[in-house]
């Protein structure tokens, strides 16, 4: 574990601990770091799906989505095959959810669309799935929305591509794919957390996708203190109070107690 702070002596673990003790209003941002150990692969690290397998990521982009039913095909099977459906919490997200039960905890933005913060006890109403969820989809061209495993079943039963049973209209998971705009209201509520918090804890996260990773400065600016904890360095170091490089399983039950 590596422990830095910008321009200042590295703090002590229990400096931070009595950080997020001391918070009345924490802001929680996580993204693909805290679910790996749950055995969710990430996107963008060394091992990363994307990395691995670039081709990949066109199944998370719109425009070949929908102009291409090869494409939806292949997207509708790593769906039915997601390890999310075999996956559970981790310490790390149990940690979170102990942060919300002790009172401290304002807002939880996950880029994460696997739904294990709620699993793991988060309420629904803290949670900002900010990149939408794989549990639901949704119709592309209507108001249809149904829960994953509904559309899963018509899979098992032998379609490959299922159309939306209300308008005929393309189905998708309930996710924001690239080329997609974020839900206005999600990101506008995330937004004012930060700005309203006074300590920012971003887990698990890159923090290189905007405008997401806006919420860090966003906060810092607005006099709160950040702390960020990964497995190698982000994009907004800079911008840390504490930064912590290492196992997010261990780390985030040490300091969240």
């Amino acid at each position: 574990m590596t422990v830095a702070r910008v321009n200042d002596t590295p703090p002590a673990l229990e400096q931070i601990s009595a950080w997020l003790e001391s918070a009345t209003r924490v802001v929680v941002l996580t993204g693909a770091g805290i679910s790996t150990a749950s055995g969710i692969p990430d996107f963008r690290g060394p091992q990363g799906l994307w990395t691995r397998d670039p081709e990949a990521e066109k199944l998370s982009d719109i425009r070949y989505y929908v102009s291409d039913p090869a494409i939806r095909r292949k997207a509708w099977q790593a769906r039915r095959d997601s390890p999310v459906w075999q996956a559970s919490p981790g310490a790390g997200h149990y940690a979170l959810a102990r942060l919300e039960q002790s009172g401290r905890l304002h807002t939880l933005v996950t880029q994460n669309i696997d739904g294990l913060h709620q699993l793991a006890g988060s309420a629904d109403e803290r949670v900002i799935e900010i990149h939408g969820t794989l549990r639901q989809v949704a119709c592309l061209q209507c108001n249809y929305r149904v829960a994953m495993a509904v559309v899963l079943k018509r899979l098992a039963d032998g379609e490959e591509d299922p159309d939306c049973p209300e308008c005929g209209g393309i189905l998708k998971s309930a996710t924001i794919s690239f080329g997609q705009s974020l839900v206005a209201k999600d990101l506008a509520r995330a937004e004012q957390a930060a700005h309203d918090c006074d300590l920012l804890l971003a887990v698990g996260s890159t923090l290189s996708v905007f405008p997401v990773a806006g919420l860090v400065p966003l906060a810092r600016k607005a006099g709160a203190r950040v702390v960020i904890i990964n497995a190698e360095p982000t994009a907004m170091d800079e911008f840390g109070d504490a930064v912590l490089m290492g196992d997010i399983e261990l780390l985030l039950p040490q300091l969240i107690v």
